[in-house]
């Protein structure tokens, strides 16, 4: 069984708040999301507190492109040389800082996306250095695990789920009161079909971007 360390940063001034999650394989550790940039000295602390040190970071795995999941992959791929897994579809989010990028969303959520703290700075823009889709094997890292291409909330969503049945779902659901899609959609009848994906799998517990983790079992209770 891996070692993870759920890692629950607040953010839009203590509004809400964003998970990023610190797994520990034999070889060292594995980062899934980031964080916004504001939270920097917060996630690096967290690290530092497991025991990840420069050079113990195997990789830095992205579920998305927003900004409150990747502002601080730039900094952390320059100090602690860690490379960058990210879908290719979500490439366009993290290279111009623009969140609507390749998305279908509505207006309101467009001017949201265009706030000065919701846009990825310049400074925290950047490329991936490994694209991943379905299927991504992650042993060459040292994490008994796959990627799974779930497209919805952005077209280059990825959940990474492990042999232990473990499934790091990015934002396709949230549970912040109860298991339940997330509201905001790049297009819905992807995000339908990847949760029927998701279904055939042997998924135990969603470890979700937003929220505390839950069993699957909480969420298919919901959808019924």
């Amino acid at each position: 069984m891996t070692d993870k360390k759920r890692i629950e940063l607040k953010i839009y001034g203590g509004i809400a708040t964003v998970n990023c999650y610190l797994l520990k394989v034999d070889s060292g550790f594995i980062l899934i999301d980031t964080g916004p940039s504001s939270k920097r000295d917060s996630l690096e602390d967290e690290l530092e507190k497991e025991g990840c040190k420069v050079g113990d970071l195997n990789l830095i795995i992205i579920t998305h492109g927003d900004s409150d999941h990747t502002g601080n992959v730039a900094y952390f791929r320059q100090e602690y040389g860690a490379p960058i897994a990210l879908h290719p579809d979500d490439e366009g989010m993290v290279q111009t800082g623009n969140m609507s990028h390749n998305r279908k969303v509505n207006l309101l959520v467009r001017i949201l996306f265009a706030l000065p703290f919701i846009k990825l700075k310049k400074s925290d823009r950047f490329k991936g250095d490994i694209d991943t889709d379905d299927g991504f094997d992650l042993g060459d890292y040292g994490l008994n695990a796959r990627i799974i291409h779930i497209p919805g909330h952005s077209k280059g969503s990825i959940g990474i789920i492990t042999a232990d049945g473990d499934f790091y779902c990015g934002d396709i659901f949230s549970n912040t009161d109860k298991p339940v899609l997330n509201s905001i959609m790049d297009d819905l009848d992807a995000a339908h079909s990847s949760i029927r994906k998701l279904e055939k799998l042997d998924i135990n517990m969603v470890y979700p971007g937003h929220g505390d983790p839950f069993p699957m079992k909480k969420f298919q209770k919901t959808m019924q």
